[in-house]
């Protein structure tokens, strides 16, 4: 979701092959071209930067950074150095667009991680797909943007340059309603949306297998999400004799509203997705918040083995906000393209046609990332179908169990 310096860099053609340098005031001052003629290759980034979610954001922004960092470090592609581009969409869909069509018209952006929203996925994967420039999203769970519009009956992909490391809710969704009412034993829900293309899509699929476990929908409604005053929507709840309420929006109206619910009397659980799943959730909501679930992509990462380095080099970093939910897949995110972009340079060349290239070369990228193992399938979606279900305990997220969706 964000940031807040803008690191501008433009292409140089030279010598008949294309080598990419950065213009003097866009950094430090400095050339991208080293004194051996090595070349730079820009990864944009982007995510909400300022605003109600740029704790994720910037969460987003530091993880990319970090994976920079290690490829030059480590000179995973020789005669080659990263750099970064952060861009502030501010989760709006009108502002990714004009992102998309900044990095697209820098010749030497070779990849992009991001967005963090689906709706400005939405207004971004045409731009980027008509460039072939490639875009690795670490967040965006709708599955439409994968498997087209009608991907619950026929599945079709629309943009080959658009690939995610994050799992969707077609899985999320019915993976939680699994939970709920299986192991929660919650029997009557109340489901809310904020009628965004995340929110509602996520309350959908819920909706759909909790109603085909056998559960009761006591009733549904959408709020605004540029409102604060959810008291109307909290009584309706209470009166519902529902002992459960799904939400499919995100923290910074998530919070308040459980709050709000919990003043209201119904002294019941609220569960989301995870957009939900982050420490500002809980501040919002404060004590309501005990006893609330969300689900998040992926496992723990301080579970996991495979993000043992990656905790240590982001702790070393000294970077001034946390990693957040989709860290550990911004920084995987990010570590395709470089792996993708290593498949098509030679001897520190970039070919003319290097996007096409890097796209098609996205495709088969495989290796073993923090997030456990990275690849694609034929949509572009993650082959990795892990989630985790959270719960507010004590004043913080706590881990109840991780697994994924047992069903079609």
């Amino acid at each position: 979701m964000r940031q807040r310096s803008l690191i501008a860099i433009t292409a140089a053609l030279a010598a008949g092959a294309l080598t990419l340098t950065a213009c003097g005031s866009r950094d430090s001052g400095g050339k991208g071209s080293d004194s051996k003629g090595g070349t730079t290759v820009v990864i944009g980034v982007d995510a909400p930067l300022t605003g109600d979610l740029s704790a994720i954001g910037l969460g987003i922004k530091n993880s990319v950074d970090l994976a920079v960092k290690q490829a030059n470090k480590q000179k995973v592609v020789d005669g080659v150095t990263f750099k970064m581009e952060p861009l502030d969409d501010q989760a709006q869909p009108s502002s990714g667009q004009q992102n998309a069509s900044k990095l697209v018209s820098e010749s030497d952006v070779l990849g992009v991680v991001g967005p963090l929203n689906s709706s400005v996925a939405e207004s971004m994967q045409k731009v980027f797909d008509d460039a072939k420039l490639v875009e690795v999203s670490p967040a965006n769970t709708n599955p439409a943007l994968t498997q087209g519009a009608n991907w619950q009956t026929k599945k079709a992909r629309a943009y080959k340059a658009y690939f995610r490391t994050a799992t969707t809710d077609a899985i999320q969704g019915p993976f939680a309603a699994q939970y709920v009412y299986g192991k929660a034993k919650k029997k009557k829900v109340f489901v809310i949306d904020d009628k965004k293309t995340y929110g509602a899509g996520l309350a959908a699929t819920f909706t759909d297998e909790f109603k085909k476990l056998g559960g009761t929908v006591a009733g549904t409604e959408h709020i605004n999400p540029d409102t604060k005053d959810y008291s109307a929507v909290a009584t309706k709840v209470k009166n519902s004799g529902a002992d459960v309420v799904y939400y499919g929006g995100e923290y910074p109206q998530a919070g308040p509203l459980s709050k709000q619910i919990k003043a209201a009397g119904a002294n019941i659980p609220v569960v989301g997705g995870d957009a939900i799943y982050d420490p500002t959730y809980i501040k919002l909501a404060g004590a309501a918040s005990n006893g609330d679930l969300a689900t998040s992509v992926g496992a723990p990462l301080d579970q996991l083995p495979s993000a043992k380095d990656f905790l240590a080099n982001y702790k070393a970093g000294g970077y001034n906000e946390e990693y957040g939910a989709y860290g550990g897949y911004a920084y995987d995110s990010a570590w395709a393209i470089i792996q993708a972009v290593k498949q098509v340079v030679s001897n520190g060349k970039v070919p003319s046609d290097a996007r096409s290239k890097i796209t098609a070369a996205m495709q088969n990228v495989s290796f073993d990332g923090v997030t456990g193992k990275v690849s694609f399938d034929e949509f572009g979606d993650t082959t990795n179908k892990q989630l985790t279900v959270y719960s507010v305990t004590g004043g913080a997220w706590k881990t109840v169990t991780s697994g994924t969706y047992n069903g079609g």
